[in-house]
């Protein structure tokens, strides 16, 4: 199984006059292009994915939505609150174990820094974040056998630049 660990793209600025909850912080008008970039880019190297999971915050939503139609992914994403702004890798990683299908990828939608810290326990058994994700930006990882803490293996990490880029 192959889990796609996928930050959400670029959003406004912090304002919480605007936004008083930043979880209803949404993608800038330049970031829904980039990450539609993103997405066709993706789609091009790796296919749809069959599943996809985001944050409930809308920005990551929103960047799911865009990977879901960019991507042509046979499922639309489903709400993982562990994603979320202030969840938990470890329950998120918990999560993921629960839901593995060894046929069946999976796409995770969310935030930094509790996607780094997942990519951390899939590697390494601790939260620990292993390297820096851009927005709109992926790393992909192999579960060979079955997915629990440590076993997994990074494939690829690739930021939004590359992505857009390989879409141009």
């Amino acid at each position: 199984m192959r889990a796609y660990l996928i930050r959400h793209g670029p959003a406004l600025p912090s304002d919480p006059r605007r936004w008083p909850d930043d979880a209803d912080r949404p993608l800038s008008p330049d970031g829904v292009r980039k990450t539609r970039a993103a997405a066709r880019a993706f789609a091009r190297a790796v296919g749809p994915p069959p599943r996809l999971a985001s944050s409930p915050a809308r920005r990551a939503w929103s960047t799911a939505r865009i990977w879901e139609e960019e991507t042509g992914a046979p499922a639309k994403p489903e709400r993982w609150d562990e994603l979320g702004l202030g969840g938990s890798a470890r329950e998120a990683f918990r999560r993921l174990e629960r839901s593995a299908e060894a046929s069946s990828d999976i796409a995770l939608v969310g935030h930094a820094p509790s996607l780094l810290e997942i990519l951390g326990i899939a590697l390494t058994g601790e939260p620990t974040p292993l390297a820096h994700l851009s927005r709109a930006g992926c790393a992909a990882i192999e579960f060979p056998r079955k997915v629990a803490p440590g076993t997994g293996r990074l494939e690829w990490l690739v930021t939004r630049k590359l992505w857009t880029r390989a879409a141009d």
